[in-house]
């Protein structure tokens, strides 16, 4: 699962521009579609990120996250690429085809691999790909700094079949097996806990798509992608793609300049506005798949008592959250009560029962039950001020107006909420990775396998090998129930186990779902295949300008 700062979504599969409050329905996705062959062959597109990361693996604890996933799917193996609908579907220039061969005694998927498919060191990308990487991501070998095992722990061998197919075996049913294997790193980055942790800091080495790794300059904060001749699908019609880092309050300036040619809008009204005064900026809107939420840190002492951490969710209005969030861009004000589903997927239900609702008087008593009573304007014990702290990106606009509503909110249970600003770029590596927070908010990316992504963020941890659980623990029972419905091959029945796990997520307070978030994407004028993609996910090759007027 990638965590999400602000980051634009791409895609190659259309929808319509209306807005929802026009249309009454969130659009599936909205990216301006267009054929190649009115797409002009050449310019650079600038696209800017909200975080410079130094780990490339997308698959390393400290790489999982969209600005990666961003960079990286223009240049490694995606073996699935989803439509508008979220539905997967093989991506022809890695695999020929991909199925389950067999059920029983245990279940079979066959990869039958495009023969023309190598690594850009010239290896043909094969068996030892997948065997490699099944391995490290398994979770057996604690050296592997994996950020999700989901799925591929599953796995019992990896086997060549017949000429270019490979076969995976699974040790029991598994019907997400189409999440797996995106991206595909190379077997030399995947045989070795060293190389997998480190060969991929500041550096892209290896790469199989249609663009080839360009320029990473640490000073300017870029990223530069080319497009690659050795490249055995349809060219690219981008000659590069140069990505660059800038904190998302700058991104509004930085578009109206003709500085970039797309800006993530996110909630931000104010860009909203400034983009659409920007001569030819087009606006696209679609139902987005990520979801934004509060992580509680259960390992903090004062949140490691579920109580306070129930209290804390009953004090937060998640209404007055997501209206602030959403103000002034026309979008349906609708909080989200499930950790797996948003509100426009198939499957969605809320879950959230008690917790859901803003009920200060019972989290006084919950308080209370837990022994911090109420000490003049805050609650204390011992000597000891109730008091969290909600870590904020400095550069993501609306972050601080998060915390203070957050803050004031609290304080009318008697919980003193400090706000804690730090640098955009060191949020994960020095803050949610290690723990240092009571409180913060970002949003999860989501995807067409929505339990596969998130086993991760609710298993339970065990030691240091928190995967992607920010809040730090976790039960047996959540574990059991995301597994039975990962293991459910008919999917009716999968969404109904799913939320069952849900229900016992909401159970254990650590993750507070605030809203489904929108895509509102800026582009300019021509830009083709680029936008607001939902659920959809990008061919790069296609994503290009119309018109003479390319940069």
């Amino acid at each position: 699962m990638a965590a999400v700062l602000a980051v634009a979504a791409a895609a190659c599969s259309g929808g319509g521009g209306d807005s929802p409050s026009a249309a009454g329905r969130l659009p599936a996705s909205d990216v301006n579609p267009t054929a190649r062959d009115r797409i002009h062959s050449g310019g650079t597109l600038r696209w800017p990120l909200p975080e410079f990361p130094a780990q490339w693996n997308f698959h390393q604890i400290n790489g999982s996250r969209g600005v990666v996933d961003v960079v990286v799917r223009g240049l490694l193996p995606f073996l699935m690429r989803a439509d508008a609908r979220g539905v997967p579907h093989p991506v022809p220039e890695y695999v020929v085809s991909a199925e389950v061969t067999r059920t029983k005694p245990r279940q079979v998927v066959t990869y039958r691999l495009n023969k023309r498919a190598r690594w850009s060191d010239g290896r043909p990308i094969g068996y030892r790909d997948f065997a490699a990487q099944a391995h490290a991501l398994s979770g057996r070998d604690p050296r592997f700094q994996v950020a999700n095992v989901t799925g591929y722990r599953q796995i019992a061998r990896v086997e060549r079949g017949r000429a270019g197919e490979v076969k995976v075996t699974f040790d029991r049913p598994y019907a997400d097996w189409r999440s797996l294997f995106s991206p595909l790193y190379p077997a030399t980055t995947c045989d070795d806990p060293a190389a997998f942790n480190n060969g991929w800091l500041n550096r892209l080495p290896v790469t199989a798509g249609p663009f080839q790794a360009g320029r990473i300059d640490q000073v300017a904060k870029t990223v530069t992608i080319d497009r690659d001749p050795g490249w055995w699908g349809r060219p690219a019609k981008l000659d590069r793609i140069v990505f660059r880092a800038m904190d998302s309050s700058a991104a509004p300036g930085a578009f109206a300049n003709g500085e970039v040619d797309l800006m993530d809008i996110g909630t931000d009204a104010g860009a909203l506005r400034r983009a659409a005064g920007v001569p030819g900026a087009v606006i696209h809107r679609a139902g987005g798949p990520d979801w934004r939420h509060l992580t509680l840190n259960a390992a903090g002492p004062v949140l490691s008592d579920p109580r306070v951490r129930r209290a804390v969710m009953l004090g937060i209005d998640r209404r007055a959250i997501a209206r602030s969030g959403l103000a002034d861009l026309g979008w349906p004000v609708q909080t989200l009560g499930n950790h797996f589903f948003v509100n426009t997927q198939e499957g969605y239900a809320d879950n959230s029962g008690g917790l859901g609702r803003y009920d200060p008087q019972a989290a006084g008593r919950l308080l209370d039950e837990a022994g911090w009573p109420r000490r003049g304007r805050y609650r204390a014990r011992g000597g000891r001020t109730l008091a969290l702290r909600f870590v904020v990106p400095s550069g993501v606009p609306g972050s601080k107006q998060e915390g203070e509503l957050t803050r004031a909110l609290l304080e009318r249970v008697g919980i003193r909420v400090d706000i804690r600003p730090v640098p955009t770029d060191d949020l994960f590596d020095r803050y949610i990775t290690p723990g240092d927070f009571d409180i913060v908010a970002f949003s999860w990316l989501g995807t067409a396998f929505p339990l596969s992504s998130l086993r991760s963020v609710f298993a339970k941890p065990h030691g240091d090998r928190i995967q992607q659980n920010y809040a730090r623990t976790g039960t047996a029972a959540i574990d059991d129930a995301m597994d039975r419905a990962i293991g459910a091959l008919d999917p009716a029945r999968a969404r109904r186990l799913t939320n069952e796990a849900d229900r016992l997520v909401w159970q254990e307070a650590t993750v507070l779902p605030l809203y489904q978030r929108p895509q509102i994407v800026a582009t300019r004028a021509g830009l083709a295949n680029l936008g607001a993609g939902g659920f959809s996910e990008p061919a790069y090759q296609d994503i290009g300008f119309t018109g003479v007027d390319v940069p």
